[in-house]
């Protein structure tokens, strides 16, 4: 009885839109008019249309930086930050680094693009040092268009995982560390033995999260590039929006939206299966 009235309310907003959108992945469809039967055409068209699989491919790129790059960089960083968390100066420094979460998306997507810009800051810095010849529109290159985004991404998930790292490390015994110190084990030696070991279920954590955040991208993307130039950052959650409500193909869109449901839980079931469990 405790739990109905929030499984009501999970099955109105959640079960029930994630039903509808298989549904309709089933039809040709342009939200207004009489659907029609499409069977599975609309799931073939999206594996063998080669922009679909690109914009895919591009989602998947991200994981490298919106969740690889956050964890790699946020385990270094918290093995630092673990050192000085007492004191006023330790509450800055978890402050100061999780602040990207509580700024808006969108707000940090207009930021990004000014710095990136033709004239933007980063431009300007390169040409002060001497290296103008690096300077370009970072966010309007075709090579540089998706690195760019993917650094926006790792900016904005790295506090988050840094803070969540920070408080698993703070859950360690102090014995472990004393007992790796007796045996002889150098810092390195000390993290790899007893850091990396006790944090499996806060990076599982953390990769789930990020993981997600790379693969629904919308936010950061729609705000600094528009997907573009083509096609280089335009990922799923864009293209179901432009599919959906501007060309009218709703079955298309949910077709690929419960593609890109599929491919959320293929990287994030074996996560969470690989860091399930008691810690060590």
């Amino acid at each position: 009885m405790y739990v109905l009235p929030a499984l009501v309310m999970y099955a109105i907003f959640v079960l029930r839109p994630l039903a509808l959108t298989v549904q309709y992945s089933l039809y040709e469809w342009n939200g207004i008019g009489v659907a029609r039967w499409a069977g599975l055409d609309n799931y073939l068209t999206v594996f063998t249309d080669s922009d679909l699989l690109k914009i895919i491919g591009n989602a998947i790129i991200l994981i490298v930086f919106f969740s690889f790059i956050p964890v790699a960089l946020g385990l270094l960083v918290a093995s630092v930050v673990r050192r000085i968390t007492t004191g006023a100066f330790g509450t800055v420094v978890r402050t100061v680094l999780f602040l990207p979460q509580v700024i808006p998306l969108v707000a940090a997507g207009i930021a990004w693009s000014w710095l990136l810009s033709t004239n933007g800051l980063i431009n300007q810095v390169l040409r002060a040092v001497g290296l103008g010849g690096l300077a370009r529109a970072w966010l309007g290159d075709f090579d540089t268009a998706l690195p760019a985004v993917g650094v926006i991404g790792a900016w904005v998930l790295l506090g988050l995982c840094t803070i969540l790292l920070v408080t698993g490390m703070s859950k360690i015994d102090p014995a472990l560390y004393e007992a790796a110190r007796l045996d002889g084990a150098g810092p390195v030696r000390e993290f790899l033995a007893v850091t990396l070991p006790s944090l499996r279920q806060e990076i599982g954590v953390c990769l789930t999260v990020t993981i997600i955040a790379a693969l629904a991208s919308f936010d950061i993307v729609y705000i600094s590039t528009s997907g573009g130039p083509g096609l280089q950052t335009t990922v799923p959650g864009l293209e179901i929006y432009r599919l959906a409500f501007s060309q009218r193909q709703v079955g298309l869109a949910s077709a690929l939206a419960v593609v890109l449901m599929v491919l959320v839980l293929a990287f994030v079931l074996p996560i969470q299966r690989l860091t399930r469990g008691e810690k060590p």
